[in-house]
């Protein structure tokens, strides 16, 4: 029997995990910074005791009174925490593990490596729903891919399953603050708890979770797996409560936040506290949690989804069951010594028995992917094209190119007006980066020349290519060989109304292959006002990148 010390062992998750291990054999150390609480948890569990503890606090001496064989620590929030526990555990080589969700915390741990090592003790942080359970599915799905495209993941908790004010302390930390998401071969920014959209978590029988919000949430998985996955894919973690309203009045909070008229939420935690546990009888029991990864396997565009859908109020366990796993296997000494996050320390079989235990339903479905929409919409031009023009174009979820480009303007004023309105850069020499992404219409492009920005979104519709900025949709026919691609005008519509073509604008657009550069040039003119603006560059797929790879292999063929 070994003796564990939790840190928090009596708190939401704590608690829970403090259980699963008394039901182990094990005896636990019960800590916390109220002994009352402590005391009366243990009082119900045989084999646990309690213990004054703050990790903030006087640790050290705690554990070099008492000597556990491991620390959990699993009392949170830990944004913003420092490494005082994993620090006095390594230097009394006791073996330390957390519960840690918080992007920068379980990131960092690895600079406690060498340390670790040298003390020949396990420090693994995020031994939880994130990184380690995420981590294990997305290699999972990811075996057999030649390359992953896109990972998306989302957890939508049970308003029933409250963990307690460390979980509210974690979330209010970044609602409506950057956050830095790898997507377009890029770092880009995205706002906490905003770009909310519903999600659903089906099983193949039809069961599971209707549409949920969620939102952007900050968690290691996004610095994680870009580098851990083949392709250097484009990660994108969303998070919900059940309740639609909640979801909102996050949203709507989070605005002040991103406009800087307040630092974070974190202050208004005292009185947003009581109205959320006002709420508590309000929802259902059931939680759930998806990983869906796109990439491609033997040429073939697929996408694998794993499912998990919780009910009867197990949904909180799930946070513990890594927590459990690799308490057994570092007491065992199955896990080497060395400070890291816990992304790649399970595999998703080791937590089958575990799931079996709870009333868990979990399954992994594939699908093929249709062509992307070049290809759909060229057929078989779409081969013949130059491999750089192919490369560009070759992305079913996530892609970017980088280059440069030079931007003209037209010298009338109501060209000028025109481009304006279009959010065309000035004129000039930029460095460019193009970013693709799959969409519920086709793809969305995002072109950054320097500082400016602007985005359309395409589509393709019998044989034609379109494009919509705003309002404005334009089509197109693609004519296209072995010299490269056109892109010629065959109307034009605004909010969604069929307009004059003789009104519309003249745009020439093309596309060719220069050395082993993709080379593009496109000029917008109107009716009577003459040239409003024209652009043309050079892009290479971004290094790392599926479609990179794509490219290197057509050019050496």
């Amino acid at each position: 029997m070994s003796r564990i010390l939790v840190i928090g062992g009596y708190g939401g998750f704590g608690a829970r995990l403090a259980r699963r291990l008394l039901a182990s054999g094990h005896e636990v150390l019960v800590a916390g910074r109220s002994m009352a609480k402590a005391a009366a948890f243990c009082e119900a569990h045989a084999g646990a005791t309690p213990l004054v503890a703050d990790r903030n606090s006087g640790i050290g001496l705690v554990m070099a009174r008492e000597r556990p064989d491991l620390v959990i620590d699993a009392a949170g929030p830990f944004q913003g925490s420092g490494t005082t526990v994993p620090e006095a555990c390594i230097a009394m080589r006791i073996p330390y593990l957390d519960l840690a969700d918080a992007r920068g915390f379980v990131t960092g741990i690895g600079a406690l490596d060498r340390m670790a090592k040298a003390a020949g003790v396990p420090a693994i942080s995020g031994a939880s729903s994130v990184p380690a359970l995420s981590g294990a599915v997305s290699r999972r799905l990811a075996a057999g891919l030649d390359a992953v495209e896109r990972v998306e993941m989302a957890i939508s908790a049970s308003n029933r399953a409250s963990a307690g004010e460390s979980v509210a302390a974690a979330i209010l930390s970044y609602v409506g603050r950057p956050v830095r998401l790898w997507r377009g071969k890029r770092w880009d920014v995205a706002h906490g708890w905003q770009a909310m959209r519903r999600e659903a978590f089906q099983l193949g029988d039809g069961s599971g979770l209707g549409g949920r919000l969620t939102g952007i949430a900050d968690v290691p998985d996004l610095d994680i797996a870009p580098a851990m996955l083949p392709g250097r894919p484009s990660v994108v973690f969303r998070a919900g409560t059940e309740l639609g309203l909640q979801m909102r009045a996050l949203w709507l909070a989070s605005w002040p936040v991103r406009w800087g008229w307040m630092a974070s939420l974190e202050p208004a935690r005292r009185w947003l506290m009581p109205l959320y546990r006002t709420m508590l009888r309000l929802g259902g029991d059931r939680s759930a949690m998806h990983v869906t990864l796109v990439g491609r396997a033997g040429g073939r565009d697929v996408e694998r989804r794993w499912t998990l859908v919780a009910r009867n109020g197990d949904g909180p366990e799930i946070p513990t069951l890594a927590a459990q796993l690799l308490a057994e296997a570092i007491l065992a000494g199955r896990v080497a010594p060395g400070a890291r996050h816990g992304w790649g320390e399970l595999e998703l079989e080791a937590f089958e028995p575990l799931f079996a235990g709870l009333a868990i339903r979990h399954e992994t479905v594939e699908r093929e992917l249709s062509p992307p929409l070049y290809a759909r919409v060229l057929g078989d031009a779409f081969d013949a094209l130059p491999p750089a023009v192919r490369a560009v174009h070759d992305f079913v979820a996530d892609g970017g190119a980088t280059g440069e480009g030079s931007v003209a303007r037209g010298s009338k004023l109501l060209a000028r007006l025109l481009a304006a309105a279009m959010r065309m850069p000035p004129a000039g020499h930029y460095p460019l980066e193009v970013s693709f992404e799959g969409c519920a219409e086709g793809e969305r492009w995002t072109r950054r020349f320097g500082p400016y920005r602007f985005l359309s979104v395409l589509s393709g519709r019998a044989g034609q290519v379109i494009e919509r900025f705003g309002p404005l949709r334009f089509h197109f026919d693609l004519p296209a060989d072995r010299e490269g691609l056109r892109m010629v005008s065959r109307g034009w519509s605004a909010f969604g109304i069929p307009m004059p073509r003789g009104l519309g604008p003249r745009i020439a657009a093309r596309e060719w292959q220069e050395g082993e550069r993709f080379r593009f040039d496109v000029a917008v003119a109107m009716p009577l006002i003459g040239p409003v603006v024209a652009y043309a560059g050079w892009l290479a797929p971004s290094p790392g990148g599926a479609a990179a790879q794509r490219s290197q292999r057509a050019m050496a063929g």
